[in-house]
């Protein structure tokens, strides 16, 4: 088949606010198995954004928006019921400002011949299609916006912001994350920001400077993401598979505690997986087994193993439809952050006492 006929049925973004799934939620509550489990983990979420003092906290892994997840993710900003989001690169570099750029991802054949593919630069995610010759072009834009920036260490967290402002400027109508967070002050941080388009747009800048560049400093995010935890106090989690993103969250309670400050383990935790326990990695390791580190109370945590695209949509959905987050107030952290003010550690222990 001819490229332009792979590329042809384009992936559509779902829109939780269509169909009030509170009702079903309700009545999976009185069932069991993951049905059960999601019920619970919606009325966690809900009640995460309920609360007037909780910082939200989304993280993101796996590939997201390129199954049609994005306008969940829009939703959730846009009812202000997301304060922060951690992300693997690929959802917010490879898909969301991919997207942005005026470019889509395509349905496709899980069982298609990727010899084939490969030869008409096509990638495959399972039975998505990309056209990689678009993609060249995001890791392009990544290395021309790398160009405007004063050459010195960036936190992903603000690289990510200076690329919500290039799509302000070139794309101001645009259906993307990081255009509607930039717009919004919520933070987006990337730790392994190069393992994805960024990757390739940044090694380009840095061949072009070797001596003076833009480079991106994961241990500023990791001080940031701390900084926002010191600050918040009550922090909820709503986690979307494991990875890294799950890692660094979890991790910043500790990381406040090492640095002198009482830090409450997180509040509220919820994450929805289909990774196994049982064999000792961090993505499928259980929100009890985070307790024992200190990082996550078990007075609010859920876990649901069962693939995103199915539980995601359900969760936002009861979240959205439930409609507690009408009184929330946003904490526009990034604004905080790029002020310096949330740095300012000796004035967080005073706030403390």
């Amino acid at each position: 088949m001819a490229k332009e006929e792979l590329l042809h049925t384009m992936v559509e973004h779902l829109d939780i606010k269509r169909v009030n799934v509170v009702p079903l939620i309700e009545m999976m509550g009185q069932t069991a198995f993951q049905a059960r489990n999601l019920a619970r983990a919606a009325q966690i979420a809900d009640a995460m954004v309920a609360d007037p003092q909780a910082t939200v906290i989304l993280t993101l892994a796996g590939s997201l928006i390129s199954a049609g997840q994005k306008g969940v993710i829009l939703d959730l900003l846009r009812c202000n019921a997301v304060d922060a989001i951690v992300s693997t690169g690929a959802n917010i570099v490879d898909q969301d400002f991919f997207e942005a750029l005026g470019f889509r991802h395509y349905q496709g054949n899980p069982f298609a011949d990727d010899n084939a593919l490969r030869e008409q630069m096509i990638d495959r995610i399972y039975d998505t299609y990309i056209d990689e010759e678009e993609l060249r072009v995001c890791d392009e834009t990544i290395r021309v916006i790398a160009e405007t920036l004063e050459p010195r260490a960036y936190s992903s967290r603000e690289f990510i912001q200076a690329m919500g402002a290039y799509l302000a400027e070139h794309h101001p109508d645009a259906e993307s994350i990081v255009l509607e967070a930039y717009r919004r002050d919520v933070p987006i941080f990337v730790p392994a920001f190069s393992d994805c388009s960024a990757g390739f747009g940044l090694v380009a800048h840095q061949v072009a400077h070797p001596d003076r560049h833009v480079s991106i400093d994961s241990v500023k995010d990791f001080r940031e993401l701390t900084a926002i935890k010191v600050w918040a106090g009550t922090t909820g989690l709503l986690m979307i598979g494991g990875g890294v993103p799950k890692n660094f969250v979890q991790d910043i309670v500790v990381s406040a505690e090492f640095l002198g400050y009482e830090a409450a383990m997180h509040q509220y935790a919820v994450q929805l997986t289909v990774a196994d326990e049982r064999d000792g990695a961090l993505s499928g390791s259980t929100l009890k087994e985070a307790n024992s580190w200190g990082k996550v109370s078990l007075a609010q945590e859920q876990m649901v193993f069962g693939e995103a695209t199915v539980t995601f949509p359900l969760l936002a959905g009861y979240v959205y439809h439930k409609g507690n987050w009408r009184e929330r107030q946003p904490r526009s952290w990034a604004r905080a952050l790029a002020s310096g003010q949330l740095l300012d550690y000796a004035a967080a222990a005073h706030a403390q006492k």
